[in-house]
């Protein structure tokens, strides 16, 4: 029998699939939010996993943030999130 994976691990392994399906998404798409990571990914054990895993893909300098627009996801009641693109220098 295998130990329980803790909640770090959990929390470390969505983040780096968040980040590489961020990657895909910007490769895919000339722009993409929250709703489309949302809509490729398994959920997050915490909601605030989705914002992080976009803060650290935009720290590593492989997408930019190009505006706000207003989320489709009825979990978010219509608020404002950010509209990102590849960073022409980031990912080729």
């Amino acid at each position: 029998m295998t130990a329980p994976m803790a909640l770090d691990d959990w929390d470390d392994l969505w983040k780096e699939d968040a980040i590489a399906t961020i990657v895909s998404l910007s490769l895919d798409h000339d722009s993409f939010s929250s709703d489309d990571l949302r809509r490729e990914m398994r959920p997050p054990n915490r909601p605030s996993q989705i914002g992080a895993a976009f803060k650290s893909a935009q720290a590593q300098g492989l997408i930019e943030s190009i505006g706000y627009e207003i989320s489709s996801t009825k979990t978010r009641n219509h608020g404002r999130h950010l509209r990102w693109r590849r960073k022409s220098e980031g990912v080729q």
